[in-house]
């Protein structure tokens, strides 16, 4: 089987989305698959290959297709350089010659459609629900769609009952390399093999560390952030909160935000390489993932990287109990707390500080549950389906 995998994304990018994409194709083609990634030519901060930047075999192609990049003038054209971008990628793929054997996999409904048109199998992924705008003109878009791939049963559930019949879709949540982060370190070595600043290792290993990973931000709403840092002031000095992620404009909001309320023990990272992160990991005492009630999206329809990777580090979780995080975790394999709440989140890291048998005993419950979530089943679920 031939799969051309087309999205409209920059790659690679910092973001959690890129390095899925890659890493499905890299597990397409692993299991089997011919596999090609078809993605806009754009502008890059990052000068590294996709494969070198994840981590990945070079076990499948990347093609660049020629699209004028507007980023350069994107502070004078606000939201309309990610339309005009969009246009230009699409009008691109209109006249692009593809192997008419091939199958197409895209997050992006419009090329569905396109693709359609031409005659192709055509597979669409899912890791959200539409807005209200966006609804009617993406569903139209999917409406005559081979299958759907989403990440979890509330998604399915709002195709099965505006669109598609359900024999059409798979529910295939996010996964994870486990090897990558079932590493045998203990604290002090990973903060070594971290090669950081002497003030920030001492920080470190002469503390209690909370460690949250990833983007702090999605569709401009901030994942709980605020609320961890409130947790901060219930917690006493010897409790450390590491942030590792976030965009510059996302650091440069919490450090003033930090700096302004004076929030104490408090350290911002930053965004570093994805192979950095299992060490992160182990250098935590806790694991904490705040989402949000305000969002249906955190609410319903998330399936976020980092839990997969939380859970194979074999380290205590901390999340808020959300209906799209119950899907994955639950009072078995993890901690979970009411949403939005400072003091709840504060109450349950003394709990789990206090009580390192319980969470030896949740720890060993989520490695042995995320088990079934790798990247190497996903695909071969998938490739199983389309077949």
């Amino acid at each position: 089987m031939k799969i051309i995998y087309i999205v409209n994304a920059r790659i690679p990018t910092e973001k959690a989305h890129g390095y899925q994409i890659c890493k499905m194709c890299e597990e397409f083609s692993k299991a089997g698959a011919e596999v090609e990634l078809l993605v806009p030519k754009r502008n890059n901060p990052i000068k590294k290959n996709a494969f070198s930047f994840y981590g990945l075999r070079s076990n499948f192609k990347i093609k660049y297709l020629k699209s004028f990049d507007f980023t350069k003038v994107a502070k004078y054209l606000g939201r309309i350089n990610f339309y005009l971008q969009s246009l230009l990628f699409f009008m691109g793929l209109v006249f692009k010659k593809i192997d008419e054997k091939a199958v197409i996999y895209t997050r992006n409904p419009e090329i569905v459609w396109l693709f359609k048109l031409k005659g192709f199998r055509v597979g669409y992924e899912c890791h959200g629900w539409f807005s209200k705008k966006r609804k009617k003109i993406f569903l139209f878009f999917l409406r005559k769609c081979d299958w759907i791939i989403v990440t979890n049963n509330y998604i399915k559930q709002e195709f099965t009952k505006n669109i598609l019949y359900k024999e059409k879709i798979l529910v295939a949540p996010i996964g994870v390399d486990i090897k990558i982060f079932d590493i045998n370190v203990d604290k002090k070595s990973a903060v070594e093999k971290l090669n950081l600043k002497n003030e920030i290792k001492n920080k470190l290993l002469n503390n209690k560390v909370l460690v949250y990973t990833g983007s702090f931000r999605a569709i401009g709403v901030t994942k709980g952030i605020e609320e961890i840092l409130k947790a901060s002031r219930l917690l006493n000095k010897d409790k450390l909160i590491v942030f590792v992620g976030g965009t510059e404009k996302d650091l440069r909001y919490f450090r003033f935000r930090i700096k302004s309320s004076k929030f104490k023990n408090i350290l911002l990272i930053g965004y570093r390489p994805h192979s950095e992160i299992p060490y992160w990991l182990k250098v935590a005492d806790i694991l904490i993932y705040s989402g949000t009630r305000k969002s249906e999206k955190f609410k319903k329809y998330t399936s976020p990287l980092k839990l997969f990777e939380y859970m194979a580090s074999k380290r205590p979780i901390i999340a808020s109990d959300l209906p799209s995080i119950r899907e994955i975790l639950n009072t078995e394999n993890a901690i979970l707390v009411k949403p939005g709440s400072a003091k709840a989140l504060a109450n349950a890291i003394k709990f789990a500080l206090e009580n390192p048998d319980f969470c030896a005993k949740i720890s060993k419950q989520a490695y042995k549950d995320v088990q079934k979530y790798t990247w190497e089943k996903r695909a071969k679920r998938i490739l199983e389906f389309i077949k």
